[in-house]
């Protein structure tokens, strides 16, 4: 992974799988192991900066609420869920209490998931980092129109926001790690959700302090961010992003997009999760992630995986042809 990030030709492009609750449901009975996933060789292990047993909590049926006291309702979606409450607005912004990022508790599982010399990258993940923690906790919607309509709403929600994803960085990073990780997802499938301007003026000087902090300790910066974002590739690489996911092929050319960015960025993704894994055949399936592999993967630059965590609806024989291409390399 490491020489793949280094745009060095690696001995194998490397690859990391994730699963969605009913994918990982249904790969085990297709497999007959519910421990399948020990066996994938994903190139990463993954670390999350939560207290014990804060990360989610069950207050009522498929009601689970964060650390930050946002409820998500899973009566559908069991992975993540849809916000039913709102804990910020402008007359608490000041004044609301957030989780202490300096707990080192939050941290304590680290050293024991991770030896001195790990056969895998360490990656640190924050989810939910910038604008996603600033909807969760204000509405889209409103956080939306106070970027046009009141500055300093949203100034101080993501000023704080950014003070304590600063502090988790400080305190993560102190472990032996390689990779911080952000999600934030700013683009739907045409293009940004608060367009490039405002993307520009709210986003991108808090995400640049971050991506700082991280390369000032040596690591190397991941940004998790759905949607169609390359134009502001440009602004990432400027920032000091060094990995991007989940590089969808259904809005952006993957192939076009290694051409013109991959000497600065290492792309993380790019097996079609909307079109290939659910409805392709098993041989589209092959060929397609050995198309990857082969054109992308060149001269390092590339991690294989699906461009999400993989769906419910993806077929499991389509899976294993997936895993089947990227274990035999």
């Amino acid at each position: 992974m490491l020489a793949a990030v280094g745009h060095r030709s690696p001995d194998k492009v490397p690859y990391d799988i994730r699963f969605t609750v009913p994918a990982r449901a249904k790969m085990a009975a297709y497999c007959g192991d519910p421990g399948f996933e020990s066996g994938l060789g994903n190139c990463f292990t993954w670390l999350r900066p939560f207290l014990p047993d804060a990360r989610f909590v069950e207050v009522a049926p498929d009601i689970w609420a964060d650390e930050f006291g946002v409820r998500w309702d899973r009566h559908v979606d069991k992975d993540i869920g849809v916000v039913c409450n709102r804990l910020v607005t402008p007359e608490n912004v000041d004044s609301f209490v957030f989780p202490d990022p300096n707990d080192p508790a939050r941290y304590s599982s680290f050293d024991k998931r991770v030896g001195p010399n790990g056969s895998t990258a360490v990656l640190v993940s924050l989810g939910f980092s910038l604008f996603e923690r600033a909807w969760t906790l204000a509405g889209m919607e409103n956080v939306l129109m106070a970027m046009v309509s009141d500055k300093r709403f949203a100034n101080t929600l993501l000023d704080r926001i950014l003070e304590f994803n600063l502090a988790i960085i400080e305190n993560a990073c102190t472990k032996n790690v390689d990779i911080f990780r952000f999600g934030d997802d700013w683009g739907h499938q045409q293009g940004v959700l608060m367009g490039p301007t405002l993307w520009r003026e709210f986003i991108k000087p808090r995400f640049r302090r971050m991506c700082e902090l991280v390369k000032s300790k040596g690591k190397l910066v991941m940004l998790h961010c759905c949607g169609k974002v390359d134009e502001l590739f440009p602004d990432l690489i400027e920032c000091g992003l060094d990995i991007f996911n989940p590089f969808q092929p259904e809005v952006m050319d993957v192939f076009e997009v290694k051409k013109r960015y991959g000497r600065e960025l290492t792309f993380y993704g790019g097996i079609s999760i909307q079109r290939t894994l659910p409805f392709g055949t098993v041989q589209q399936v092959r060929d397609e992630v050995r198309r990857l592999i082969d054109v992308v993967g060149a001269d390092g630059g590339y991690i294989a995986s699906p461009s999400h965590d993989i769906p419910g609806d993806a077929k499991p024989e389509n899976i294993a042809a997936m895993v089947e291409v990227l274990q035999n390399q």
